[in-house]
């Protein structure tokens, strides 16, 4: 298990932060763990070693990236689900499938010029190579630019993103420290109501122990990683915990399953000391299945005469930004019309079209009406809007992207947003899934900007900031308070936006668990990490 340190690793998981984690790309697909490589394509004429195709490789000389698309060491049969036509694939080389990569990242990689040139015959594995077809430089804090260059099974990637899909407990961990003496949380349930899991596991359980390996200073970090990020259905695990509100210790056993997330949770309507009407969503994930759910809430919302809202994002890493356009409209209205909610830019080879659609550059616009993307009977329907001209925004450095987008679509269009939490994770960048021999392949390919051509936040919109940019937001610094369920007023971070509300100032916010003395000094109090699927982190776009 390749890491930078032996802490707590997840595998195949997206994430942010001092994390430790394995080598990118581990979440490819089996093609890919082919033997291959540079002696797979021989010469030698073989039928069971096909020649590869292209030629020899010559330092920043391309040929098209569909002269190979297709060409794989472990070709597909049957219907492609995607499509609902016969797989492309045919019998190929590891060199092709490298080639194809090669190509493709010349084509459309928003930082093509950046990519150091290697040779795909040198690679016998596709996702290492992949590894290297990215840029390496930092952004101004220090950061690398391209902290979101991954792969996931394409099978996975279509369950996930689909359906909300994934195996897991129904639960995502917080890790608050991931070096000794580690700590980790649960910090929601993917289901509102618990689903399946014992009562003892809420927001705010801590882990005490995994399969009997302690969690603060066990080495086994194995077995710790094996049991809280289970891989297959079925795996069953023991955990010691301290429930929310508990001193005493709990043992339960958790079982993996397919687990369906329930991405909006927690709508509800406050009411301030001095009336005024204020909503609250937690809003997790922007899978094709929340469509439905933000029509309901915002539909419950305006039919409450809510005032403002808080939207809770700060475990929302992206998804589809076709669902941060309409809830965006929904939250603003009648200011979106005639205004684009986010403009694609790629790299200079297509200044005009977009390489993936061959169609003209458009823009992402503030959708009025809904996409069905999951219930096509949704398709068409106008959307419930609630004419806000402000938005308060939970947020931390977990949220991320089509989140992102939100924040800065709504700002292009001169929609106050006050930003309660931590610094978000700084992602203004976004591509089309492409999958290649049962491998789909996340590659930058372009950054959003709003209405007012802003898109530089590569180091995340900022509470309170004191840069002097765009990416600069009023609001204030707020840690994670695991003291308090979701959606309770007494929460740190809603408890600030209710103040807001009432006194323009999010006040003197205790938030004990992160401060020796249990008052918030608007500094980062928490650096949670929430790690989730890859799916559920970035911002996709769809053909």
């Amino acid at each position: 298990m390749g890491t930078h340190f032996r802490e707590l690793v997840l595998r195949g998981l997206i994430a942010f932060g001092a994390l430790s984690l394995v080598a990118c790309g581990t979440g490819g697909s089996n093609n890919n763990n082919e033997s291959g490589g540079a002696n797979a394509g021989s010469d030698s004429g073989d039928a069971d070693t096909p020649t590869p195709v292209g030629g020899n490789w010559v330092e920043n000389n391309f040929l098209l990236s569909s002269t190979f698309m297709g060409r794989c060491v472990s070709p597909r049969t049957g219907t492609d689900p995607a499509t609902g036509y016969e797989y492309i694939d045919q019998l190929g080389t590891r060199e092709d499938e490298n080639n194809w990569l090669r190509s493709m990242s010349n084509e459309i990689y928003l930082w093509y010029d950046e990519i150091t040139d290697k040779n795909p015959a040198s690679f016998d594995d596709s996702l290492a190579y992949f590894d290297e077809l990215k840029t390496f430089v930092k952004t101004p804090s220090g950061q690398d630019k391209d902290r979101f260059h991954y792969t996931v099974p394409t099978n996975k990637w279509l369950s996930q993103t689909e359906s909300g899909v994934y195996v897991g407990y129904g639960l995502q961990w917080a890790l608050l420290s991931s070096k000794p003496p580690r700590k980790a949380v649960v910090a929601y349930l993917d289901e509102e109501d618990g689903g399946n899991l014992p009562g003892v596991i809420t927001r705010g359980a801590e882990v005490i122990s995994v399969d009997g390996v302690d969690l603060a200073n066990g080495e086994d970090v194995d077995t710790l990683n094996y049991g809280m990020w289970p891989e297959n259905e079925g795996e069953s695990h023991t955990f010691e915990i301290r429930p929310f509100g508990s001193s005493t210790i709990e043992k339960v056993t958790l079982v993996a399953s397919a687990v369906k997330s329930d991405p909006v949770q927690y709508v509800k309507t406050e009411v301030t000391d001095s009336g005024r009407n204020v909503g609250y969503m937690l809003f997790n994930d922007h899978i094709a299945t929340a469509e439905a759910e933000l029509i309901n809430a915002v539909t419950q919302l305006k039919s409450a005469a809510v005032e403002d809202l808080v939207l809770d994002l700060r475990y929302n890493g992206g998804g589809y930004l076709d669902i941060a356009a309409e809830l965006a409209y929904m939250i603003a209205g009648a200011a979106t019309f005639g205004q684009p909610f986010e403009r694609a830019e790629f790299n200079d080879k297509h200044p005009e079209t977009n390489p993936i659609t061959g169609e003209p550059i458009d823009p992402t616009p503030f959708h009025t009406s809904a996409l069905g993307l999951i219930d096509e009977s949704l398709k068409g329907d106008s959307l419930p809007t609630l004419n806000l001209p402000r938005v308060f925004v939970l947020t931390s450095e977990n949220t991320c992207s089509a989140s992102e987008a939100i924040i800065n679509g709504l700002r292009g269009i001169d929609i106050e947003v006050i930003q309660i939490g931590e610094t978000t994770c700084g992602k203004p960048y976004g591509f089309y899934p492409l999958d290649n021999c049962g491998t789909t392949y996340f590659t930058i390919q372009f950054s959003g900007v709003n209405a007012k051509g802003f898109g530089d936040y590569s180091d995340g919109f900022v509470p309170n900031g004191t840069y002097g940019t765009e990416a600069d937001l009023p609001g204030c610094n707020i840690g994670d308070d695991f003291n308090h369920l979701l959606g309770d007023v007494n929460e740190a971070r809603f408890a600030a936006a209710l103040n807001y509300i009432e006194t323009g100032d999010c006040g003197e916010i205790a938030v004990s668990a992160f401060s020796e003395s249990g008052v918030n000094t608007r500094i980062p109090l928490s650096n949670a990490q929430v790690p989730k699927e890859i799916s559920r982190s970035n911002r996709i776009m769809v053909r």
